[in-house]
Protein backbone atom coordinates (compact mmCIF):
# COMPACT_ATOMS: atom_id res chain seq x y z
CA UNK A 1 0.00 0.00 0.00
CA UNK A 2 1.03 3.55 -0.25
CA UNK A 3 3.90 3.71 -3.00
CA UNK A 4 6.50 6.46 -2.91
CA UNK A 5 4.59 9.81 -4.47
CA UNK A 6 5.85 10.68 -8.06
CA UNK A 7 9.50 11.60 -8.24
CA UNK A 8 10.41 11.75 -4.52
CA UNK A 9 13.22 8.40 -3.81
CA UNK A 10 12.76 5.97 -0.98
CA UNK A 11 14.76 7.62 1.86
CA UNK A 12 14.60 4.33 4.32
CA UNK A 13 13.67 0.68 3.72
CA UNK A 14 13.57 -2.15 6.12
CA UNK A 15 13.19 -5.51 4.51
CA UNK A 16 12.47 -9.00 6.20
CA UNK A 17 13.64 -7.47 9.70
CA UNK A 18 13.89 -9.89 12.74
CA UNK A 19 14.97 -9.03 15.91
CA UNK A 20 15.05 -10.35 19.51
CA UNK A 21 16.51 -9.68 22.95
CA UNK A 22 16.95 -13.07 24.13
CA UNK A 23 13.59 -14.70 23.85
CA UNK A 24 11.35 -11.77 23.60
CA UNK A 25 10.91 -11.05 20.14
CA UNK A 26 10.21 -7.46 18.43
CA UNK A 27 10.61 -7.54 14.79
CA UNK A 28 9.34 -10.94 12.70
CA UNK A 29 9.94 -10.36 8.85
CA UNK A 30 8.78 -6.71 9.02
CA UNK A 31 8.97 -4.15 5.91
CA UNK A 32 8.97 -0.36 5.71
CA UNK A 33 9.65 2.29 3.55
CA UNK A 34 9.65 5.99 4.05
CA UNK A 35 9.66 8.35 1.65
CA UNK A 36 11.19 11.98 0.82
CA UNK A 37 9.11 15.08 2.10
CA UNK A 38 6.67 12.90 3.70
CA UNK A 39 5.10 12.64 7.22
CA UNK A 40 4.88 9.27 8.83
CA UNK A 41 3.94 8.12 11.74
CA UNK A 42 4.30 4.94 13.76
CA UNK A 43 1.68 3.75 16.04
CA UNK A 44 2.01 0.79 18.36
CA UNK A 45 1.27 -0.08 21.78
CA UNK A 46 4.33 0.41 24.61
CA UNK A 47 7.15 -1.82 23.90
CA UNK A 48 6.34 -3.27 21.03
CA UNK A 49 9.25 -1.28 19.13
CA UNK A 50 8.60 1.65 17.58
CA UNK A 51 12.29 3.46 19.67
CA UNK A 52 13.75 0.49 18.06
CA UNK A 53 12.60 1.08 14.64
CA UNK A 54 13.32 4.80 14.57
CA UNK A 55 17.13 3.75 16.29
CA UNK A 56 17.68 0.90 13.84
CA UNK A 57 17.32 3.67 10.57
CA UNK A 58 20.47 5.27 12.33
CA UNK A 59 22.30 2.38 13.07
CA UNK A 60 22.02 2.85 16.92
CA UNK A 61 21.01 -0.43 16.63
CA UNK A 62 21.29 -3.81 14.22
CA UNK A 63 18.69 -6.33 13.08
CA UNK A 64 19.11 -10.31 13.40
CA UNK A 65 18.41 -10.37 10.44
CA UNK A 66 17.31 -8.18 7.48
CA UNK A 67 18.11 -5.00 5.33
CA UNK A 68 17.95 -1.41 5.88
CA UNK A 69 18.98 1.20 3.83
CA UNK A 70 19.28 4.84 3.71
CA UNK A 71 19.58 6.87 0.71
CA UNK A 72 19.93 3.50 -1.22
CA UNK A 73 23.21 2.23 1.13
CA UNK A 74 23.30 -0.64 3.63
CA UNK A 75 23.39 0.91 6.89
CA UNK A 76 25.11 -2.46 7.89
CA UNK A 77 28.20 -1.61 5.95
CA UNK A 78 28.46 2.13 6.48
CA UNK A 79 31.77 3.03 8.11
CA UNK A 80 32.54 5.34 10.93
CA UNK A 81 33.35 8.27 8.62
CA UNK A 82 29.67 7.64 6.25
CA UNK A 83 27.76 6.61 8.97
CA UNK A 84 28.72 10.35 10.93
CA UNK A 85 27.78 12.09 7.53
CA UNK A 86 24.71 10.05 7.57
CA UNK A 87 23.52 11.08 11.61
CA UNK A 88 24.95 14.65 10.83
CA UNK A 89 21.64 14.48 7.83
CA UNK A 90 19.47 13.01 10.17
CA UNK A 91 18.27 14.65 13.72
CA UNK A 92 16.86 12.28 16.28
CA UNK A 93 14.75 14.16 18.48
CA UNK A 94 14.96 11.95 21.83
CA UNK A 95 11.90 10.98 23.85
CA UNK A 96 13.17 12.42 27.50
CA UNK A 97 14.46 15.28 24.91
CA UNK A 98 18.30 14.30 26.57
CA UNK A 99 19.02 17.80 27.00
CA UNK A 100 22.39 18.66 28.70
CA UNK A 101 21.94 20.02 32.32
CA UNK A 102 25.21 21.38 32.92
CA UNK A 103 24.79 23.61 30.00
CA UNK A 104 22.68 26.33 28.91
CA UNK A 105 20.25 26.17 26.03
CA UNK A 106 22.64 28.13 24.07
CA UNK A 107 25.13 25.45 24.52
CA UNK A 108 22.65 22.80 23.75
CA UNK A 109 21.22 23.66 20.92
CA UNK A 110 24.22 25.06 19.13
CA UNK A 111 26.45 21.86 20.39
CA UNK A 112 26.08 20.17 16.33
CA UNK A 113 26.88 23.74 15.85
CA UNK A 114 30.04 24.18 17.82
CA UNK A 115 30.91 20.62 17.26
CA UNK A 116 30.50 20.04 13.23
CA UNK A 117 30.78 23.55 11.80
CA UNK A 118 33.51 26.47 11.61
CA UNK A 119 30.85 28.89 12.37
CA UNK A 120 31.56 31.70 15.26
CA UNK A 121 30.15 32.16 18.52
CA UNK A 122 27.96 34.90 17.13
CA UNK A 123 27.15 32.77 14.07
CA UNK A 124 26.12 30.12 16.35
CA UNK A 125 23.96 32.36 18.84
CA UNK A 126 22.23 33.78 15.54
CA UNK A 127 21.61 30.61 14.73
CA UNK A 128 20.05 28.99 17.91
CA UNK A 129 18.03 32.43 18.47
CA UNK A 130 16.79 31.85 15.05
CA UNK A 131 15.69 28.08 15.95
CA UNK A 132 14.47 29.15 19.02
CA UNK A 133 12.00 31.49 17.35
CA UNK A 134 11.40 29.03 14.85
CA UNK A 135 9.92 26.62 17.80
CA UNK A 136 8.01 29.84 19.33
CA UNK A 137 10.66 30.27 22.16
CA UNK A 138 11.49 33.52 23.79
CA UNK A 139 15.35 34.98 23.16
CA UNK A 140 15.23 35.08 26.92
CA UNK A 141 15.49 31.66 27.23
CA UNK A 142 19.14 31.37 25.25
CA UNK A 143 20.66 31.68 28.91
CA UNK A 144 18.76 29.34 30.98
CA UNK A 145 19.53 25.98 32.11
CA UNK A 146 16.75 22.75 30.92
CA UNK A 147 16.40 23.12 35.18
CA UNK A 148 14.52 26.24 34.92
CA UNK A 149 12.31 25.29 31.70
CA UNK A 150 8.89 23.48 32.30
CA UNK A 151 8.10 19.82 30.32
CA UNK A 152 6.80 21.61 27.09
CA UNK A 153 9.70 24.39 26.83
CA UNK A 154 11.99 21.43 27.39
CA UNK A 155 10.41 19.54 24.06
CA UNK A 156 10.63 22.53 22.29
CA UNK A 157 14.92 23.35 22.91
CA UNK A 158 15.12 19.55 21.60
CA UNK A 159 12.96 20.38 18.22
CA UNK A 160 15.62 23.48 18.12
CA UNK A 161 18.82 21.13 18.96
CA UNK A 162 17.31 18.87 15.91
CA UNK A 163 16.49 21.52 13.64
CA UNK A 164 19.97 23.90 13.77
CA UNK A 165 22.13 21.77 11.58
CA UNK A 166 19.09 21.79 8.91
CA UNK A 167 18.82 18.16 8.62
CA UNK A 168 17.09 16.59 5.45
CA UNK A 169 15.19 14.34 7.94
CA UNK A 170 14.36 14.30 11.47
CA UNK A 171 12.99 11.09 13.58
CA UNK A 172 10.29 12.09 16.49
CA UNK A 173 10.13 9.45 19.12
CA UNK A 174 7.24 9.97 20.80
CA UNK A 175 7.81 13.66 21.08
CA UNK A 176 4.66 14.50 22.96
CA UNK A 177 5.24 11.86 26.11
CA UNK A 178 4.53 13.25 29.42
CA UNK A 179 2.98 16.53 28.43
CA UNK A 180 -0.02 17.85 29.42
CA UNK A 181 -3.03 18.40 26.82
CA UNK A 182 -2.56 22.26 26.23
CA UNK A 183 1.56 21.29 25.53
CA UNK A 184 0.25 17.59 23.33
CA UNK A 185 -1.57 20.55 21.25
CA UNK A 186 1.57 22.98 20.54
CA UNK A 187 4.07 20.91 20.25
CA UNK A 188 2.09 19.06 17.80
CA UNK A 189 1.11 22.59 15.52
CA UNK A 190 5.03 23.29 15.60
CA UNK A 191 5.70 19.65 14.41
CA UNK A 192 3.16 20.58 11.85
CA UNK A 193 4.48 23.75 10.69
CA UNK A 194 8.21 23.08 10.87
CA UNK A 195 7.76 20.30 8.23
CA UNK A 196 6.51 22.52 5.94
CA UNK A 197 8.66 25.52 6.81
CA UNK A 198 11.91 23.37 6.65
CA UNK A 199 10.97 20.82 3.77
CA UNK A 200 12.08 17.89 5.59
CA UNK A 201 11.34 14.15 5.78
CA UNK A 202 9.84 13.02 9.38
CA UNK A 203 9.26 10.07 11.03
CA UNK A 204 7.59 9.81 14.26
CA UNK A 205 6.86 6.90 16.93
CA UNK A 206 4.41 7.91 19.08
CA UNK A 207 1.34 6.74 21.12
CA UNK A 208 -0.50 9.98 20.62
CA UNK A 209 -3.15 8.56 17.64
CA UNK A 210 -4.18 12.71 17.84
CA UNK A 211 -1.22 14.33 16.85
CA UNK A 212 0.15 11.45 14.28
CA UNK A 213 -3.31 11.99 12.87
CA UNK A 214 -2.84 15.76 12.47
CA UNK A 215 0.66 16.00 11.23
CA UNK A 216 0.95 12.48 9.28
CA UNK A 217 0.42 11.80 5.32
CA UNK A 218 1.14 7.86 6.09
CA UNK A 219 0.32 5.67 9.31
CA UNK A 220 2.09 2.51 10.09
CA UNK A 221 0.65 0.45 12.87
CA UNK A 222 2.87 -1.62 14.42
CA UNK A 223 1.40 -5.22 15.60
CA UNK A 224 2.50 -8.64 15.93
CA UNK A 225 6.15 -7.64 15.12
CA UNK A 226 5.83 -5.85 12.01
CA UNK A 227 3.37 -3.65 10.03
CA UNK A 228 0.27 -5.09 8.49
CA UNK A 229 -1.13 -1.75 7.73
CA UNK A 230 0.16 1.09 6.51
CA UNK A 231 -0.94 3.97 4.43
CA UNK A 232 -3.03 7.17 4.55
CA UNK A 233 -5.87 7.78 6.93
CA UNK A 234 -8.30 7.20 3.64
CA UNK A 235 -6.40 3.83 2.43
CA UNK A 236 -6.96 2.47 6.15
CA UNK A 237 -10.41 3.87 6.25
CA UNK A 238 -11.14 2.55 2.89
CA UNK A 239 -10.24 -1.21 4.36
CA UNK A 240 -13.22 -1.64 6.78
CA UNK A 241 -11.70 -3.05 9.17
CA UNK A 242 -13.09 -3.47 12.27
CA UNK A 243 -9.49 -3.96 13.95
CA UNK A 244 -7.57 -0.96 12.48
CA UNK A 245 -11.08 1.33 12.85
CA UNK A 246 -10.99 0.20 16.87
CA UNK A 247 -7.33 1.27 16.89
CA UNK A 248 -7.92 4.17 15.25
CA UNK A 249 -11.08 5.45 17.08
CA UNK A 250 -11.26 7.31 20.17
CA UNK A 251 -15.28 7.58 21.43
CA UNK A 252 -14.14 10.48 23.45
CA UNK A 253 -13.14 12.37 20.58
CA UNK A 254 -14.05 12.16 16.97
CA UNK A 255 -10.75 11.81 15.91
CA UNK A 256 -10.98 9.25 12.96
CA UNK A 257 -10.74 11.30 9.95
CA UNK A 258 -11.23 14.58 10.36
CA UNK A 259 -8.56 15.85 13.16
CA UNK A 260 -7.06 19.26 13.71
CA UNK A 261 -5.65 20.38 16.68
CA UNK A 262 -6.33 24.30 15.92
Amino acid sequence: MSEAPKGRRTIFEMRGIDKSFGTTKIFEGMDLSVYEGETLSILGESGSGKSLCLKMLLALGYPDRGKITAYDRDVGELDQDQLLELRRNVAYVFQDDALFDSMDVLHNVGYALYEHTKKSDEEIRERVLHCLRSVNLPERVIDLHPADLSGGMRKRVGLARAIALEPKVILFDDPTRGLDPQSITIIGRLLKRLHTELNVTSVMATHDLRTALHVSDRLAILEDYRFPYIGTIEELRALENPEIEGFLYDPEEELWGNVMLE
